[in-house]
């Protein structure tokens, strides 16, 4: 099992401090006034939307964050290096279990094999952003990600476009979903596949991104990087998409 040594913490690297205003909350929006959303997609199982998702984001000149699994990294590198060339990235456990009876030691292997898994198929330096799988945070949880000097960020909702149509999901009742919970700092999470071991095989939210887009810019909203919107332009390092 390949572990990242912990001689190397994340709390050492500059990036990890830049967080430290989001430490000790799950970060479900941003503390903002202005009509500013950001939209966010999780890859812990197929890559079935995300050449669909990737050309959609191209097309609008929209941004978005990719929180990547390292199970996902290391099955599917091409796709988890196209996602890196042009947006952020994000850490998203390395093997999407339940964190509610992890040991602080665990947890730390569990994002730190992430992390490396992540570096080694992208090429690129994720930011210092968590999110918990199945959105399953607890406080000694936060507290103990925060430790290793990455911030949780959750989300304000959920399209459940990985529920596809065999889970009584449309594009419409997706798009509805973003509209109904559009808010200043609002995050919006999507998923660019679903779990083919549940029997689950659908791209739902990469088909719906068209009309999720027109839908939020249509009621005045602006689409913005995630850690633009969470830390601010001038806080969002230069040298990499955020």
């Amino acid at each position: 099992m390949t572990t990242v040594a912990a001689s190397t913490p994340m709390s050492a690297r500059p990036e990890a401090r830049t967080v430290d205003s989001l430490s000790g909350s799950e970060n479900r929006r941003a503390r903002t006034t202005r009509r500013e959303v950001a939209l966010t997609f999780n890859a812990a199982w197929d890559d079935a939307g995300v050449d669909t998702a990737l050309k959609v984001l191209r097309e609008r000149h929209v941004p978005a964050m990719f929180f990547l699994t390292g199970q996902f990294a290391e099955q599917q590198p091409a796709a988890a290096r196209a996602m890196a060339a042009e947006h952020g990235i994000g850490n998203h456990s390395y093997d999407h279990p339940y964190f509610d009876d992890l040991s602080p030691a665990r947890v730390a292997q569990q994002v730190f094999r992430a992390d490396h898994a992540i570096r080694e198929a992208t090429g690129k330096e994720p930011l210092p952003f968590f999110r918990f799988p199945y959105s399953a945070t607890t406080p000694r949880g936060i507290a103990d990600v925060n430790a290793l000097g990455f911030a949780d960020v959750e989300f304000t909702v959920d399209t459940q476009g990985y529920k596809g149509d065999a889970g009584g999901m449309t594009v419409q009742r997706v798009v509805d979903r973003v509209v109904a919970a559009l808010t200043p700092g609002a995050i919006v999470q999507m998923h660019v596949g679903a779990d083919v071991a549940e029997g689950q095989h659908t791209s739902l939210d990469a088909e719906a991104l068209p009309r999720i887009i027109d839908a939020i810019q249509a009621h005045g909203y602006r689409v913005v990087g995630l850690g633009a919107l969470l830390l601010g332009p001038a806080r969002c390092a230069p040298r990499r998409t955020c």
